[in-house]
């Protein structure tokens, strides 16, 4: 996880609070994060919600397909709009991501890709 730092502290404490649930749940971290994704597509979340749990997905190693398949599961739950809605959030918060590690990279000095 990324070290806090005095530019994003909300974002920082919600991606600690990320982190954190991870350690002391008792699924595992894969299982954990496929849960949070259903339940944030549950409650329509905002796109800053999927972002801060963007890290700790990549962190277990899940792919898009095992998203796909999580929204697939919960839609005839939560709806067709839900899953479009998170859909559409997810997709926000990669690019939010995306343009954040450019940002570092040119504050890094350029480093090659």
């Amino acid at each position: 996880m990324a070290a806090p730092t005095n530019e994003t502290p909300l974002l920082d404490l919600l991606a600690a609070m990320t982190a954190e649930s991870i350690v002391v749940s008792s699924l595992d971290p894969d299982e954990l994060m496929l849960v949070r994704i259903a339940a944030l597509a549950a409650v329509d979340a905002p796109s800053v919600s999927y972002l801060t749990n963007l890290e700790a997905i990549a962190d277990v190693g899940l792919d898009a397909e095992r998203v796909r398949g999580v929204l697939a599961a919960i839609a005839p739950i939560v709806g067709t709009a839900r899953v479009a809605s998170a859909t559409g959030k997810i997709v926000d918060a990669l690019d939010v991501a995306i343009e954040v590690a450019e940002i570092e990279e040119e504050r890094n000095g350029g480093a090659a890709r």
